[in-house]
């Protein structure tokens, strides 16, 4: 299967609010090999959805650092006791922009602060009466099935609906679904959408599984110098990136994901996860390496 692939972008996403990210990197490795390049820019979340609909390389498997759905198969649905609660993913991303459509920046607060779907949200001094409607023990709110794996691997997931903290990740994918919603029709979503036999497809990526396969601890997932990049990047087979002393782990992320990407696209069980049903694919999508 890797050949069908000839790049493999990873990119650091955020759901910070401005109009541009220092959180956000794209990094992009070559199947003929080298090292991944980051493309130093600094992003605004409109400047990504530009390349991805007009200016993404052919046959490119691009991997992206968010929740591409909310939970679902804990509860039955994504919003439960609400009667318009959409039926699968690519309805959920049409609902979110359909909200927040004419937020700025691809923001997900009109979303979040919508009368019916506040109570599922936890946000600042609001707990969210709805937040754990699975009764999770864990306290970290409701998670997708996929989410129950990189547990199980060693991760330390948390729920979309946590709007705050260090944990938060919930803004993040919610102005990640605005974009999907806007890639409809330009580039597949796998496994939400088959995987095409030709050309290129996007999935959904939680960077620290790569540096877990790359060598690096739970605990210590993030690297945050080039030595730490370079002796990852090695476990990886990849050449190693030039550069000395500190760097962000937006960029590290970014670079070793995209070189963690190339190793291990052609695995056929990397498509085929024990957890993954039809349901499951349609509603809550998965992560791509998630097993």
């Amino acid at each position: 299967m890797n050949s069908r692939f000839r790049h493999f972008i990873a990119i650091d996403w955020s759901g910070a609010k401005g109009p541009r990210q220092k959180g956000i990197a794209l990094a992009i490795a070559d199947a003929e090999g080298g090292p991944p390049v980051l493309v130093r820019h600094h992003w605004s979340r409109e400047d990504v959805l530009y390349v991805l609909r007009e200016r993404l390389p052919a046959d490119t498997l691009v991997g992206l650092d968010l929740g591409i759905a909310l939970p679902h198969a804990d509860c039955g649905a994504y919003f439960p006791g609400w009667a318009h609660s959409p039926p699968d993913g690519p309805s959920l991303w049409a609902l979110i922009d359909h909200i927040a459509g004419e937020e700025a920046n691809l923001g997900a607060n009109a979303f979040v602060a919508h009368p019916d779907l506040r109570p599922y949200f936890r946000n600042g001094a609001e707990t969210g009466s709805r937040f754990g409607c699975d009764g999770a023990s864990h306290g970290r709110g409701r998670f997708r099935v996929t989410e129950q794996a990189q547990a199980a691997m060693g991760c330390k997931p948390y729920s979309n609906f946590n709007l705050v903290g260090a944990a938060q990740v919930g803004k993040s994918s919610l102005t990640g679904m605005r974009m999907l919603h806007r890639l409809r029709d330009h580039l597949p979503v796998w496994p939400i959408d088959p995987l095409p036999p030709k050309g290129s497809v996007l999935v959904e990526i939680y960077t620290s599984l790569a540096a877990l396969e790359a060598g690096r601890r739970p605990s210590s997932a993030k690297m945050r110098s080039y030595d730490e990049l370079n002796e990852a990047l090695a476990v990886l087979g990849s050449p190693p990136v030039s550069g000395t002393g500190p760097v962000d782990d937006h960029t590290t992320d970014a670079l070793l994901t995209a070189a963690w990407l190339r190793r291990v696209a052609h695995e056929p069980h990397r498509w085929n996860p024990p957890g993954l049903t039809g349901d499951i694919a349609r509603t809550e999508g998965w992560t791509f390496g998630a097993l």
